[in-house]
């Protein structure tokens, strides 16, 4: 018994000296984001409704019986939507999203305590909105989280101006092309972003090519796109995808299902061609 305790201590020393020695590279570590949905030219919370307003979050809420309305309401206040948040995440306080949002206060803000409740989270929320407010205060964040740079998710019409991108690279996201193209809305924009109308094949391949010849010289170093379960890529022929497009600009949203899938799998065959020619990786978000 005695050598089996000595040979769990050592085990556990071990433990603890392989844990210690996995953290110092981790945080010796400068990062890159691969995948945000910050704005660029607005990159920094302002106040911690912008991080409890997060779905990991939310649903946590939800998951303890808060009533969506109460926080989707556009009528009650940050401070006031934090509040209800806190009060329901307490039950929750097993979970490792309440512990990041934990380890991030005390990073962040200089929380001192272990537990974030509905008797101390409001010096915290006035700590917070003062260090938020100041001007370098985004920069602090990825100082402090060792970030050397974050990918963003840009609207295929996005002007990609007023921001470094260097540090926030753009990404362009291509859902809109893909799968909603019959609406002329998305049509619309994509005629303002690229100067022309779509009216064929050749001018929607056209303007593909605007949008990355756009996106790349702006620093772009990723295409995306979130794929539905019932999604599946094929190539098709350049006739079925020339008949089934004409459909879709002659119905817009009534178009019949085949053709607006079979536009669809033209379109993301297109991007696959353009992320090969101008190499950019696909990020593809499945299900």
């Amino acid at each position: 018994r005695l050598a089996a305790t000595a040979k769990r201590g050592g085990s556990d020393l071990m433990s603890m000296e392989l844990r210690s020695r996995i953290l110092e590279e981790l945080h010796s570590l400068i990062l890159i984001d691969p995948h945000t949905h910050i704005s660029a030219l607005a990159p920094a919370s302002t106040t911690l409704a912008d991080i409890l307003g997060y779905h990991y979050y939310t649903e946590l809420a939800h998951s303890a019986g808060m009533p969506r309305e109460q926080i989707e309401d556009p009528s009650i206040t940050p401070r006031e939507k934090v509040r209800r948040l806190i009060e329901n995440l307490e039950p929750l306080d097993n979970t490792v999203q309440y512990g990041w949002f934990v380890e991030i206060c005390q990073a962040l803000f200089g929380f001192a305590e272990d537990r974030i409740t509905s008797e101390n989270w409001e010096p915290l929320y006035d700590r917070a909105v003062e260090l938020m407010a100041q001007d370098n205060w985004a920069q602090q964040v990825l100082n402090k989280s060792q970030l050397q740079a974050v990918f963003l998710t840009n609207d295929f019409d996005d002007p990609l101006e007023g921001f470094d991108t260097a540090t926030y690279i753009p990404c362009l996201r291509t859902d809109d092309l893909v799968f909603h193209l019959a609406q002329a809305e998305v049509r619309e924009r994509l005629e303002r972003a690229t100067d022309s109308s779509v009216t064929d094949l050749a001018s929607l391949r056209a303007a593909v090519t605007n949008r990355f010849d756009h996106f790349t010289n702006r620093g772009a170093r990723a295409c995306a796109i979130s794929l539905p379960p019932d999604f599946s890529p094929h190539r098709i022929s350049d006739g079925r995808a020339e008949h089934a497009l004409d459909a879709l600009l002659s119905a817009g949203p009534d178009v019949d299902p085949s053709s607006s899938q079979a536009v669809a799998q033209s379109v993301f065959w297109i991007l696959a061609e353009h992320c090969d020619a101008y190499q950019l990786p696909f990020d593809l978000m499945i299900g």
